[in-house]
């Protein structure tokens, strides 16, 4: 399967990385969301991070220009029907993700191949609710996508062989590493992170330390680059504690039962820094532990 043209759906934080590191491979890109400010925000981001690509000389400039002009938008996602290859990047909900496929089903190539970014949602239920269940695998990347290696494929338990060669060439031509992953709730890196993350969560709510120290802890004694608690905010609560459910519910072992205080804080709205709070307070210079 020859892919050449490839539709993503949703233009946030992870949709356009992924539109960014296509473009920049040779791909024709069409990035549709459901707001022209969603577009907008996403193609300015996409900018953005290429210019810095610039000036780290990682990228000519050259180069960012003719990557941009691959990229379009549209407010219609049936425009990507037509598409080689189309990931779906939406929010973390399996209605709306199953809802983009039905709507996209009747403008498909019959072997244009979908996949989606979700990061533990299962791949065979999303896949059997389509017409293409062997055309359809996980396809998940890390954030931010220009920078980090690491791309997820999960085959569902429908997806052919040529389906699965095609995006292990597909993964290998953005310059990035496949890590093959059986379709369990939360594949591999999830599986890992967010327990961990949970359980530093735990270990703030049952006073054993502080945000800072808890911190503090993993980064100096773990070697982690981030704390779990800062890295938790980077992804956003309310994703740390929707993939805790789909591993609780998934799994049904009561080590994954998430956090009472990751609950109040998504109750409260405190999500990170996508919404200025978090674990830590970053509406100021520096953030502040709000714990």
């Amino acid at each position: 399967m020859g892919i050449k043209t490839v539709g993503i759906v949703g233009a946030g934080q992870m949709g356009n990385g992924i539109a960014h590191v296509f473009s920049l491979a040779g791909y024709d890109v069409t990035l549709t969301d459901i707001s022209q400010d969603s577009l907008d925000r996403g193609l300015a981001t996409i900018r953005k991070n290429m210019d810095r690509q610039v000036t780290k000389e990682k990228i000519t400039a050259e180069t960012r220009d003719d990557a941009m002009s691959r990229i379009r938008t549209t407010l219609q996602v049936t425009d990507i029907g037509p598409s080689d290859l189309i990931v779906e990047a939406a929010t973390e909900r399996e209605t709306i993700k199953t809802a983009i496929f039905e709507d996209l089903q009747p403008h498909l190539k019959p072997e244009t191949i979908l996949t989606s970014n979700t990061s533990s949602i299962s791949i065979t239920r999303l896949a059997s609710r389509t017409d293409r269940p062997e055309r359809f695998m996980g396809l998940h990347f890390m954030n931010p996508v220009p920078v980090m290696k690491l791309v997820e494929l999960i085959r569902g338990i429908a997806t052919d062989e040529e389906t699965y060669q095609t995006m292990l060439q597909v993964v290998d031509s953005l310059g990035k590493t496949a890590a093959s992953a059986e379709d369990f709730p939360a594949f591999i890196v999830n599986r890992i992170l967010l327990p961990m993350i949970n359980e530093a969560v735990y270990t703030l709510y049952e006073g054993v330390g502080n945000v800072r120290s808890i911190d503090t802890a993993l980064k100096l004694g773990a070697a982690h680059p981030m704390g779990p608690l800062e890295l938790a905010d980077f992804i956003g609560l309310d994703t740390c504690l929707a993939i805790m459910n789909v591993l609780y519910d998934g799994l049904a072992d009561t080590k994954y039962r998430p956090c009472p205080l990751l609950t109040k804080y998504v109750e409260a709205g405190w999500l990170g820094r996508k919404s200025g709070r978090g674990f830590y307070d970053y509406r100021g210079e520096t953030p502040v532990p709000t714990r």
